[in-house]
């Protein structure tokens, strides 16, 4: 970090908000302090959020030389944030910040030169799955993920995993999770790579859905005896409902942790690369009770998953309801 955005982050630690953005502002083409206000102006809290405003302070702190903008200003590039998608030219952005910095940038390179993808980062081909149960169906993709494609995906939130929690709606302050034990993480907009924005390309793929119907990633990692309680994915008086569940498993070699759905009697012991998708309504659009299940407990080992809830319609992740 530069001297600019250390002093703008100790004014912003202190709560002097309003020196910590001057500070930034005056730093002029120090690149450490117009990635600050890039991020900021992305997040909305400090700043009033401008998504083209934050792609052009992005642009200039890549090209003042800072390797966090250059690896963002790629992946918003993919993924549509203030400005159309564009596939192609994200990638000549992430070529571009390989071959200047190295790193995560020429790691992610090559992840996504060993996938197989059409012009606009779509897959080409994917494998069959298999039809599990009966009264209730549940479709497997054997394979889904490469073990290098599972291992990007878990480390992308190694550093913000925490216990899951959830606001108590008597008081508004975080506690336990009543339902999920584990820790998870959820990979926003702005902490995707271009190869989990393939990885969701892939998903609404094989789910037949759009990738903006996803909300953002869900990485959950389960210790010895965390679970997932029983639950339906569906949401109470929601409009634009969760249609559909994706779920990856990133890991074998645990025992336990298997999607068990309860009414159907069916248990999925996913492997290491594995996916499995699932309706959550009904034709009408009612919740389907079929869908209830629960992430059993863990007996030995940790296990690592992802999740992908895919509504009905777009989903605005800058403006979710």
């Amino acid at each position: 970090m530069s001297q600019h955005s250390d002093r703008a982050i100790s004014a912003l630690e202190s709560g002097a908000t309003a020196d910590a953005i001057a500070i930034a502002r005056d730093a002029g083409d120090d690149a450490d302090a117009l990635n600050l206000l890039a991020n900021w102006t992305l997040g909305g809290r400090l700043l009033p959020r401008d998504l083209v405003e934050a792609r052009r302070l992005l642009r200039t702190a890549s090209e003042a030389g800072s390797e966090d903008a250059s690896l963002v200003e790629a992946v918003l590039t993919a993924n549509g944030t203030g400005a159309a998608r564009d596939w192609q030219g994200a990638l000549v952005l992430l070529r571009n910040a390989a071959e200047r910095f190295g790193g995560a940038a020429r790691d992610d390179d090559a992840l996504i030169g060993a996938m197989a993808l059409d012009a606009n980062g779509d897959p080409v081909g994917l494998p069959d799955p298999e039809i599990l149960g009966k009264d209730y169906v549940v479709r497997r993709w054997r394979g889904f993920l490469t073990p290098g494609e599972c291992a990007h995906v878990a480390m992308s939130v190694s550093d913000l995993l925490a216990p899951s929690m959830v606001a108590d709606p008597r008081t508004g302050r975080l506690i336990d999770h009543p339902i999920r034990t584990s820790s998870a993480a959820v990979v926003g907009p702005t902490r995707e790579t271009l190869p989990l924005q393939a990885i969701l390309r892939r998903l609404a793929a094989a789910t037949g859905t759009a990738v903006e119907q996803g909300e953002p990633l869900n990485v959950l990692h389960y210790a010895p005896g965390q679970q997932y309680r029983d639950h339906v994915d569906t949401l109470p008086h929601e409009p634009n409902q969760r249609i559909k569940t994706a779920l990856m498993y990133l890991n074998s070699g645990y025992a336990g942790g298997e999607t068990h759905f309860a009414l159907s009697r069916l248990s999925v012991a996913g492997g290491g690369g594995d996916a499995v998708a699932f309706d959550n309504v009904l034709p009408d659009g009612t919740p389907d009770p079929r869908s209830r299940h629960a992430g059993l407990p863990i007996r030995q080992g940790t296990k690592w998953a992802a999740t992908r809830w895919i509504r009905a319609r777009p989903y605005d992740v800058w403006n979710p309801r």
